[in-house]
This record gives C-alpha cells, sequence and structure tokens, in this order.
C-alpha cells in the first residue's frame, strides 16, 4: 500500500509499505516529513512531476535507511512528488515523468523478472539488443557455442559484449593501424607503454591496475587504532606511494548529465580507492567541453554555425547540470576538487567540410590519492577465497553501459542510450570507502585483490577478480533492490558504488564489523575456484552463466584500423591590429578562457583539511591557480602537484602540435611547485577522445598519439595511465553527424617536497619586483588554434611546437631551481588567452596595484601575435632580478624583463618599442571576464543572487586581523604535533553514515593536546560507547544520510529514536565539566536536536542557503565580544575560514538579540554571506558559553597552508592560525573542569 504525506511547500511524500502503520510510526513520519500531514485518501489529485516509476532514486534508499533507524519498519520505498499546473508542465524526461494523479499504482512496473533465454541467432539478438558486436565477434561466439555444444545464453552474450567492448578491452589502442597502404610497427597501446619502458623513473605500478602509482614520501598516518569499534586516534610513520587516474565519462554526460557527471566522478574515486590491495583517494580534477554555450547570444564566434536541435539536452544545460553533477558527488563523498578546465567549441571552415563540434561532450574526471607501499600490488588469488562485495543494491540502471558508450551517440534506440544511464549515490560510496580506508590504514591488510564495479557491472569486476583461478558466484547471494530484474540484468547492471573483493574466509568476521559499524552493505556472494570457469549459479541450480574465462574474454581477430591521411588546409587567422582592444574582450569573454567561479563556487574546495592549493587565489578569491596540491598528512610538507593540459584545437590543425601543447600545459602548470625530483618525479595520464572510424580521423590519432610518446621519452617522463574513448561523432535523424575534435587531456602528478613553497599566481604590488617572461617552446609565435582564432571564427594555419624537448627540460629545471631558492613572489602560465590574458590575470585578484609591460625586448614585430600566441611559457614576478637572470642565463633559456608593478592605480599599460600600444582598465577588464561566469551562474544560483555576486565579489576583500598578542608558534599556545604521552582530557568525534569533515576535525582537537576518540553513530545505539571519558564532543561536518529530508535530520532520527542513543547524549549534556561543539553538518544537528536553547519555547533551525545551492568558499568571519568558552579571547578577530554547506542559514523565530553571536560573516551581502542568515550570524552559543555551533569550517584553516588567502607576511612566519587558539581554549577548560 501507499501513504501520502502532504508538506505545507505542496509536495506530497509517497511512501509504500508492506505493513500498516501504528498512530506511534504515523507520528514519527510526521516529524521526518517536516509535519507533513498523512493524507486520507489512497489518491491524490491533481498534476504532479516526480521520479519514474522503474527507477528507484537514492533520495529513496536514504529515506528508507532513515526510517529503519527510526524503527519504522516495512516501509519499501518513499519518493517525493511535486505539484504543477497542467500536462504542459516543464520536467526532465531523463529522471522525471508527468502523472496525472499519484495512486496506489504510481510505483508498479507492469513486468516480471524475464527467463534466462538460449539464443539461437546470436546476429538478430546483436541488432534488437545494442551490443555493439562486431562481425568478427558474432562469429567467433557462434563458434564458441558449437564448440560446447549449446546455444550461449542472454546473459553470455550481454556479458561477453561488456567485458569485451570498446569502452572496457580498449581494442582500438591495441589494434593494428595501416596508414596510407602501411603497416604501423607500434600499437597505440604500445607507444604509451614505451614511455614507461624508457623511463620507468619512480614508477611501482603502471597498466595493469585501476590506478597508475608512483613512488611516495613518508608521512605520518593518523587514524584510530582500531576500527571496528569506538577507539583513540595515533600517529605512526608510513612508506607511501602516490596513485594517478583520469576517467571519461562522454557518452552519460550527453545524454543524463548531472547522473552522467556523477557517476564519472564515482567511478573515478573508486578506481582510487581499488588500487593495489586498497588505497586512498585525496583529491579530484574535473574538465568539461561542449559545444557553444550561448549564454548571451551576443558573442559573434558563437554565430558562424547554427544551433543543431541538441538530441538530449542543451550545450549550456550539460555544462550546468554536468557540474552540478560531479561537483555534488564530490561534495557529498568528502571529496574536493582542486583543479580542473572548461572548453566550448565549434568550428566548420567551409560549408563542405567536417562539422566539429563536442555535441557529443566530454566530462572528464581525474584526481589524486595515495597507498601504503606495501598495499602497492594486488596479491595473486588462490582457489577458496570469497568473493564479496560492498555497497548496494542492484537496480535496473546503466545496463549496456559498456557497449553503449563504444558506439557514435544517437545510433542506438532512445531507450536503449537511456536504459544506460546510472544513478549516483555519493553517500553510499562514502560508507564503502570508510571500510576500505580502515582496512587500508591496518597494519594487516586482509584483501588479496579488489576491483570497482564500473562498465559491465558485476560481469567486469567479479571476472577480473578471479580471472587468474576460475569463480563461482551465487546468484541468490547478491542484493537486488528491484524484484523484477532478470538474471541478465542482476549480472549486468552498473549500479554504482560497489567494490568487489577478494579475502580469506578467516578474515571475514573482521571487515564484516568494520562494515556494520559504518552501516556499509557487505555480501559474500561466491568463491574462487581451481577450474578457470567463471560461473553464475542459483539456488534452483539455474546458471545464467557457464563459460571457460578464455571464452569469455575472448580472442577474437585483432582489430584493424585502416585509414589514410587527410591534410586539413585551415586559412591564416586574419586580424588588425588597430582592434586590439575588441580582440581583447572577445576573448575574455570565451568560456575557456573567462572566470570559473560558476564552477568553483558550488564545489567543496576543503574537505579533509589537506588542501594545500586550490583553484581561488588573492583577497578577492578568484580561480586562477595554476595547479592543484594535496598534503599528504597534516604536518604541511609533503604533498602531491596536479596539473591538467590539452590543446585540441590546436591539434585540428596539426595533431602532433596538439599532443605536444597538451602536454607542455600540465608541465607549465604544475612547474610552479616544488617538486621533490623535479621533472623526473612527474608522470602523466593521457585520456584520448576521438572521433575515430571517421576518414582521415584515424590516421590523426595515429599520429597525435606517437607525438604524445615522443615528447614524453625525449623530456624524460613517462604516461603509465590514461583511458580512450574513441567514438566521438554525435549522429542527428536527419543524417548530419557532428564530430567532436580529437582531443587529448593530460593530467600530470608529482610529489612536492614543501606545500608551502607553491608559487602564486597573485602580483606583488612592489616595483621593485618586475615580471619576466620565460620561454619554453623555443619555437615562432603563431595563432593556430588559440582563443583569438577561435575568437575570430577560425582555426589558423600554423600553431606553436615543441621545437627542442631538451630545451624544454632545461626550462623547467630553471624554473624549478628559482622557487628551491626562495627569488620567486609569483608566477603563471601562458595558455589560454595569451601573454596579455596571463598579465591582467595577475593582476586581477588583487584590490591595488597596477602593471607597466613594455615588449621590446620580444624579437616579434607582430603585436597581435605578441599578445595573443600561446606557445608555452611562464610569468614569474622576482625578489630578486640578478639571481633569476643568472640562473637562467647559466642555463641558456630565453627570457625577457617584460613588466614593472605599479604600486597605484589599476591601470596595465602595454608598451613596444617607443609608443603605448595599450592602456587597460584592469578593473573593467576583470568584470569583463567574470560575466561570463555571471551568466553561467544565474541558471544555478537564480537571477537576482548571480547579479549580486557578480557586482558585489570585487567589494568583498578579505581583510585579516590576528587577535592581539597572537604569534602563530606553536610552543607560544603549548602545542606539540610530537606528543606521545598521553592526554590528561580526553575529546570524541561524533560522526554518521555520510560524515566527510572527522579526520581534520580529529587532528585538530590532538594537536590542542586532546587524546581523540572516534565513535559512530552506530556505537551509541549500541552501547558500544557511553562517552563517560569524554568532556568535548565535536558534531563533525558532512553530509549525513546526503541531506535526504534535511540536513542532520536523519542524523537527528538516529539519535531521537533511539533509546540507548538518547540516553547517552543526555547523561552528557547533563554533566557540568562537559562542552560540545557542531561544525556544518553538526551545526545543523545540534538545531535538530535542540541543544543550545532548551530555555525558547520556539526553537531556531537551519534553512537553505538563499541560492539553494552549496556554497563553498573562503570568507572572513569577524569575533564580536562574547562569552563562548572557545573563542571568547578572539574578540575583535578578523578570521579566514572556509565554507562549504547548502543548508546554513539561521532560521530564528526571534530576534538576534536573544541569541548568543559567537561569529558573524565580514559582510552582510551575497556571497561573503554565503547563506542570507540574518545579522550575517555565522555561529551561536549556549548561554553558559560550553556549547557552540557554527556552520564555517575552522578544522579547515589551522595552518596558514591550509587558507586560501592568508597575508603574506603571516604565512611565512605563522606556524598555526588563530583557530588553534580556539582550540587549544577548549583543552584549557576540560583540564581545569576534569574530574
Amino acid at each position: 500500500m501507499i501513504l501520502f504525506f502532504h508538506h505545507s511547500s505542496g509536495s506530497v511524500y509517497a511512501v509504500e509499505s508492506e505493513v500498516q502503520f501504528s498512530e506511534e510510526e504515523i507520528h514519527r513520519l510526521v516529524w521526518l516529513f517536516g509535519r507533513a500531514e498523512p493524507c486520507q485518501s489512497d489518491v491524490v489529485n491533481g498534476y504532479h512531476v516526480g521520479p519514474r516509476r522503474e527507477m528507484v532514486t537514492p533520495w529513496s534508499t536514504n529515506a528508507v535507511e532513515i526510517t529503519q533507524n527510526m524503527n519504522v519498519a516495512g516501509i519499501r520505498r518513499i519518493e517525493e512528488f511535486f505539484p504543477v499546473k497542467g500536462a504542459d508542465a516543464e520536467f526532465d524526461p531523463m529522471l522525471q515523468a508527468l502523472y496525472e494523479q499519484l495512486d496506489q499504482k504510481i510505483f508498479d512496473i507492469d513486468r516480471k523478472p524475464e527467463p534466462i533465454i538460449s539464443v539461437k541467432d546470436i546476429r538478430a539478438y546483436n541488432e534488437a539488443e545494442g551490443l555493439a558486436l562486431s562481425e568478427d565477434e558474432i562469429s567467433y561466439l557462434e563458434g564458441v557455442s558449437e564448440r560446447i555444444g549449446r546455444p550461449l545464453t542472454d546473459s553470455e552474450l550481454f556479458g561477453f559484449s561488456q567485458v569485451n567492448s570498446e569502452h572496457c578491452r580498449h581494442k582500438i589502442f591495441g589494434g593494428t593501424f595501416i596508414i596510407d597502404g602501411e603497416e604501423k610497427e607500434s600499437s597505440l597501446f604500445n607507444l604509451i607503454k614505451r614511455t614507461s619502458a624508457v623511463n620507468p623513473n619512480l614508477l611501482v605500478s603502471a597498466y595493469k591496475d585501476n590506478v597508475a602509482f608512483i613512488q611516495g614520501p613518508k608521512v605520518e598516518q593518523f587514524a584510530p587504532r582500531s576500527a571496528d569499534k569506538p577507539d583513540y586516534f595515533e600517529t605512526k610513520t608510513i612508506d607511501t606511494v602516490l596513485s594517478l587516474k583520469a576517467e571519461t565519462h562522454n557518452f552519460p554526460t550527453t545524454v543524463e548529465p548531472f547522473n552522467g557527471a556523477a557517476t564519472g566522478t564515482g567511478g573515478e574515486i573508486r578506481d582510487r580507492m581499488a588500487g593495489g590491495k586498497s588505497s586512498i583517494p585525496l583529491a579530484g580534477t574535473a574538465v568539461y567541453m561542449t559545444s557553444y554555450a550561448r549564454t548571451d547570444g551576443t558573442r559573434p564566434f558563437e554565430k558562424k554555425l547554427s544551433e543543431r536541435r541538441w538530441l538530449y539536452q542543451s550545450p549550456r544545460q550539460i555544462l550546468t547540470k554536468a557540474s552540478n553533477g560531479a561537483s555534488d558527488f564530490g561534495n557529498k563523498f568528502g571529496q574536493p576538487l582542486i583543479t580542473g578546465s572548461v572548453l566550448t567549441f565549434e568550428h566548420q571552415e567551409t560549408p563542405d567540410t567536417t562539422c566539429y563540434g563536442y555535441d557529443k561532450v566530454i566530462m572528464l574526471a581525474g584526481g589524486v590519492g595515495y597507498a601504503k607501499q606495501s598495499d602497492a600490488l594486488k596479491g595473486e588469488p588462490s582457489p577458496g577465497e570469497k568473493v564479496v562485495i560492498l555497497g548496494g543494491d542492484n537496480y535496473r540502471i546503466g545496463m549496456g553501459g559498456g557497449a553503449v558508450s563504444s558506439v557514435n551517440t544517437g545510433q542506438l534506440s532512445g531507450s536503449i542510450e537511456l536504459n544506460a544511464i546510472q544513478r549516483s549515490n555519493p553517500e553510499m560510496q562514502k560508507r564503502v570507502q570508510n571500510v576500505i580506508r580502515a582496512i587500508a590504514e591496518n597494519d594487516n591488510n586482509p584483501i588479496v585483490s579488489i576491483h570497482d564495479h564500473g562498465a559491465g557491472g558485476h560481469l567486469n569486476c567479479l571476472s577480473e577478480l578471479v580471472e587468474a583461478t576460475g569463480g563461482r558466484i551465487d546468484m541468490d547471494r547478491l542484493p537486488v533492490g528491484d524484484p523484477t530484474l532478470s538474471a541478465k540484468e542482476i549480472i549486468g547492471n552498473e549500479s554504482q558504488e560497489r567494490m568487489g573483493m577478494l579475502m580469506q574466509e578467516k578474515d571475514l568476521e573482521y571487515v564484516r564489523k568494520i562494515a556494520e559499524r559504518e552501516r556499509a552493505p557487505m555480501y559474500v556472494v561466491g568463491e574462487t575456484t581451481d577450474d578457470m570457469r567463471f560461473v553464475f549459479r542459483k539456488d534452483n541450480g539455474e546458471c545464467p552463466i557457464d563459460m571457460k574465462l578464455d571464452d569469455m574474454f575472448g580472442k577474437p581477430p585483432r582489430t584493424i584500423m585502416e585509414d589514410r591521411t587527410i591534410e586539413h588546409r585551415y586559412q591564416a587567422p586574419q586580424y588588425d591590429p588597430a582592434r586590439l582592444d575588441e580582440y581583447l574582450e572577445q576573448v575574455l569573454r570565451m568560456e575557456s578562457v573567462a572566470c570559473k567561479d560558476w564552477l568553483t563556487n558550488k564545489v567543496d574546495r576543503s574537505v579533509t583539511g589537506r588542501v594545500a592549493r586550490q583553484q581561488c587565489q588573492g583577497e578577492i578569491q578568484l580561480p586562477l591557480s595554476d595547479c592543484g596540491a594535496m598534503a599528504v598528512d597534516f604536518r604541511g610538507r609533503a604533498g602531491i602537484a596536479t596539473s591538467i593540459g590539452h590543446a585540441p584545437v590546436a591539434a585540428l590543425v596539426d595533431p602532433v602540435a596538439g599532443s605536444q601543447l597538451a602536454i607542455a600545459e600540465a608541465l607549465t602548470n604544475i612547474v610552479f611547485a616544488p617538486l621533490t625530483y623535479g621533472l623526473e618525479g612527474v608522470s602523466l595520464s593521457a585520456n584520448w577522445m576521438w572521433p575515430c572510424r571517421n576518414e582521415g580521423e584515424d590516421a590523426r590519432l595515429y599520429d597525435a598519439v606517437e607525438a604524445a610518446s615522443d615528447l614524453a621519452i625525449s623530456l624524460g617522463i613517462n604516461i603509465p595511465t590514461g583511458k580512450d574513448s574513441l567514438s566521438m561523432t554525435q549522429k542527428y535523424p536527419n543524417g548530419e553527424k557532428v564530430l567532436s575534435p580529437g582531443t587529448v587531456i593530460i593530467s600530470a602528478i608529482g610529489e612536492v617536497s614543501d606545500v608551502k613553497k607553491i608559487l602564486s599566481p597573485v602580483l606583488v604590488a612592489n616595483p621593485a619586483y618586475p615580471v619576466y617572461h620565460i620561454d619554453f617552446s623555443f619555437s615562432p609565435l603563431a595563432l593556430g588554434g588559440s582563443a583569438l582564432a577561435q575568437a575570430l571564427g577560425q582555426l589558423g594555419d600554423e600553431t606553436p611546437r615543441i621545437e627542442e624537448p631538451e630545451y624544454f627540460r632545461e626550462a623547467f629545471t630553471a624554473v624549478q631551481e628559482l622557487i628551491q631558492r626562495g627569488v620567486l613572489t609569483a608566477g603563471h602560465d601562458i595558455s589560454g588567452g595569451g601573454l596579455i590574458t596571463a598579465l591582467l590575470e595577475m593582476c586581477f585578484p588583487s584590490t591595488k596595484g597596477g602593471l607597466s609591460v613594455d615588449l621590446t625586448a620580444f624579437p616579434e614585430d607582430d603585436i597581435v601575435k605578441l599578445l595573443f600566441a600561446e606557445n608555452p611559457g611562464v610569468l614569474v614576478q622576482t625578489s630578486h632580478p640578478e639571481v633569476l637572470e643568472e640562473v637562467l642565463r647559466d642555463a641558456s633559456i630565453g627570457f625577457a624583463r617584460i613588466a614593472t608593478p605599479t604600486a597605484d592605480g589599476r591601470t596595465l599599460s602595454v608598451s613596444y618599442g617607443k609608443k603605448s600600444t595599450l592602456t587597460l582598465d584592469i578593473d573593467a577588464k576583470r568584470d569583463l571576464w567574470y560575466r561570463s561566469s555571471y551568466l553561467m551562474d544565474k541558471y544555478q544560483s537564480g537571477e537576482e543572487l548571480a547579479k549580486a555576486r557578480y557586482e558585489g565579489y570585487k567589494n568583498q576583500p578579505l581583510r585579516l586581523t590576528a587577535p592581539k598578542g597572537f604569534t602563530g608558534k606553536l610552543a607560544d599556545l603549548g602545542l606539540d604535533p610530537d606528543r606521545t604521552a598521553k592526554a590528561p582530557v580526553r575529546a570524541a568525534i561524533l560522526r554518521d553514515k555520510g560524515t566527510n569533515g572527522e579526520r581534520e576535525m580529529a587532528y585538530a582537537l590532538y594537536l590542542a593536546g586532546f587524546d581523540v576518540k572516534d565513535v559512530h553513530l552506530t556505537d551509541l545505539i549500541s552501547g558500544r560507547e557511553t562517552l563517560d571519558d569524554v568532556q568535548l564532543i565535536v558534531f563533525c561536518g558532512g553530509f549525513s544520510n546526503s541531506d535526504v529530508l534535511g540536513s542532520a535530520k536523519g542524523w537527528a532520527a538516529g539519535i531521537l529514536f533511539n533509546e540507548q542513543a538518547k540516553a547517552t547524549l543526555d547523561r552528557f549534556y547533563a554533566r557540568p565539566d562537559t562542552l560540545s561543539l557542531g561544525i556544518c553538518n553538526g551545526c545543523q544537528l545540534m538545531a535538530e536536536l535542540e541543544l543550545l536553547y532548551p530555555e525558547h519555547e520556539l526553537k531556531h533551525k537551519m534553512a537553505h542557503n538563499d541560492s539553494h545551492k552549496f556554497e563553498s568558499s573562503f570568507v572572513s568571519l569577524t569575533i564580536p565580544e562574547n562569552h563562548s568558552v572557545m573563542l571568547r579571547d578572539l574578540a575583535g578577530a578578523s578570521l579566514g575560514v572556509w565554507v562549504a554547506h547548502g543548508e546554513g542559514k539561521f532560521d530564528l523565530p526571534y530576534d538576534s538579540d536573544r541569541y548568543h553571536v559567537i561569529a558573524r560573516y565580514a559582510y552582510d551581502a551575497y556571497p561573503a554571506n554565503p547563506n542570507g542568515s540574518p545579522d550575517a550570524i555565522a555561529g551561536l552559543c549556549s548561554a553558559d558559553g560550553r556549547h557552540l555551533a557554527l556552520m564555517p569550517h575552522p578544522e579547515r584553516a589551522i595552518f596558514p597552508w591550509q587558507c586560501a588567502y592568508y597575508p603574506e607576511a603571516d604565512r611565512r612566519e605563522h606556524e598555526v592560525t588563530p583557530w588553534m587558539k580556539a582550540f587549544r581554549n577548549a583543552y584549557d577548560w576540560c583540564c581545569e573542569h576534569s574530574r
């Protein structure tokens, strides 16, 4: 039966249950649904929009779990429906349906599980099901069927199509290329592998795992002593390896952008969880490439081609929804996104030539992480080991995603393509990750081998786990969320957030205890055998799959790629030097060059507390960083830097140059991090997206891969990982075909010796610190493939190149030496937009100062080329020009002193020879550069707040003031990060499933002097933890229960409706010697539990941000006079702090003077007040000052290197920020009040 609840907002909750509810259970559901009224009727009349009946949403999965935690049994599904005016209402058909009325059949799916089918006509079945089998593969399978003496089953054929799809097996990269009648000696894959054979450098693992590993530093692991019960954190030194991986999720993102990009992000994170025997993801990256967004219709270059009748979503919709999906997954999982890129592009040289555009989009999700050195390589499976799955249920999701991703979009029927769309549940994946993290941090890791569930589902994951031995999978042990699934659908669906593992039977109980504590579903589903067969068997004896592994993995003939070289000739750019300012304005408005604030303002860039470099820079926090970086531990020295490079527009002109420039851009971005081993310590991922099997494109791909291989080898570096997606063609019903430009995206990684020394692009307004240009390309300036050429609606005829790899190496090494010697004060690479854009960007993040530029030293007469060419190179500012010039001359590197900062004014003047060429208003150009972000932001923040951000960003500079007498020295606060003695007082971090900010909080407490205990809600419910020996508890930040039904509502439900948990907290708060702190999600929890003001009749709540989106920023808080234990002696200070939340607005039923305010946002206007809280309130405390609730994250800003902005003089001198004083105050108070 289905019971409906009407919410005051108009929405309807539909609750499907197997049982009748008691009055008490109805009362609990009314509380959960925010006082929604139960409907007395079985039907709700009127039009509503809600989830498709066949897709159980992740929201429902979380909501049902919340009711289970509340001891309300028997609920199968809960969904939310929204009223609309009529049948013409707008909704997203990919995810939603329109209902004329809500009745008892809204969840009915009119189908039964299909029986196992024996397929006699493989060719016909292939066509009907869209398996994308080639003729060779069909012949091969017919031969297998004949040899084993029976027809193959539908599951076997489906399984073969998935595990042998181009998407999974990369047959083109391993195939034979015949170009212009000549067979190439090497496959593409061997060209890439050659880089590691010639330059193994620091490689530990390449090409044979979910990730690549390079040798890493010794670091300090900070983790609980044990993970199957509440326990105290401890530190220990470990040897590490660093991981690199990048995935593309192009087809799913084209069809359904939010879930496509979300599951792309989730899949890439799972790859970094599955490296070796287990590994830990640290941070992510993202790249989005679409056709032109056409946000305001005024950009001339967007009018060169007419808009297509988009198959699924418009490019603008894809950019918004895909970035929402990727951001949402990382935010909820707890992975910061620290660098990325955007490109929009279309071009057709003449009406009769190929039309290029990212109609089939590129969505790249990449990232870095680490593992223990001892876990870097997978173990060897043995017969009798158990096959274990962690994660969620099976649904009819992603069916055939691997095969569908291997063909041109639009080639298959819409139903098949939609059926391959996936479902995102980041909170489930976080639970799974917590189990794997616990195992990885244990001294004895029981995992033999681990693999993620991605393309091909159980088929791909489990077959790879058992491919060395054979395996039997007990089908009826697999979790099923949809009872209508057939055997084929259970085996092959791509439901996300699952991991497969092998371990010995004796280790199952230990892992099960951890999984139960973390609420991560765990299933023992089979075991390895010794017969080299792959079998899925049901309890009734049926076997949907029973094949030799050799037959399943297949040995069809090698793929042959035959093509001819087609010389594309593009017109040289036509331009007029008198129109320089006009050209600059067009370039600054391009999405690839313009401000990316619309991306960074909604993605978490601080979670983990280990982010050492993210996108935003300067006192007004603009996204201008060249690279991203993470500290590997909390000590703030050893780290990982990562960067991105691509040049697909240049690659259209010359595929060789395109590969060179992509590698060069990644390297000129990462060069500003002090790399432990210099260029030799850098490894690359190469992700290839190409419209193969179009005439001339296969030849271009071969040239591009060969060029990347040759350059990497010449530079002395390797490419140990990557991915290919070689069906980048979009077909339209009218026969039109649009090719995505052949693209390689390079991701670079390198170990950082000291994260505190990473160079910033922010210009220091000191006339004594000149700016130099350092050339990396050693080639003539060229405009081919540049942003200017694109703005002119052209490609150009000549591109920059890397003429001398050895020179590039020397230039890279010279810049690294200058960083190590401490003589550089700022640095920025020259890429999109050329030299003039790079110079402006160095000025943008500041409120004062200008730049006087003289380009006379350049041997180039063409001022347009000088300003807009994108030849690889960097700009650096130095405090010691004589040292810089000596180092560069000794290395024979080309350089020029080109600019002098001015302390006053906001003008950038450019002179060439004796005449002034250009005088630019820096702030006006910054507004123009920012405008493209505003045009995208209004589709996510709404017109009013997007405009407020656009008009207000420059008027809210960060102004930080430390409390009087603060020195920033550990010793002056009595702090010792090396302490080993037991502490006199104890604290506990409290978390629920979905909490993701607990480690950084635990470390802040540990550094303050506490012994810190890790406590999960399950520990309170079970009675494992009493909190009797703890004086301070902290409810940590994150997304408990994915914020379903309101932030912290599910967490609160688990406490309020579980007698033991509630009694434990009641006892704690009744004691006079205790303190508590709620941060972000914990602040929301304290509101739900009504802990701060029991004396108030009406209790405050936390409401959605005014923007109705997640807000991520680094802001300043002012600390007023207050009586709180932690912050009273910080009154008068203005402190920088991270914000990362979606429901952070204090909803106060009384005037603000009835509350004890402990922190306010420094500006009471958006975006500096990110949520619209009244009176700019950021935090409150109880009447006695002992209990604090704060929305921002001070635990992520306790060190200067964690802060997105910190006064430069203090950054060099301070070891900790004033926030550590607050945590130390809590320690001192607890010592004074300990029993």
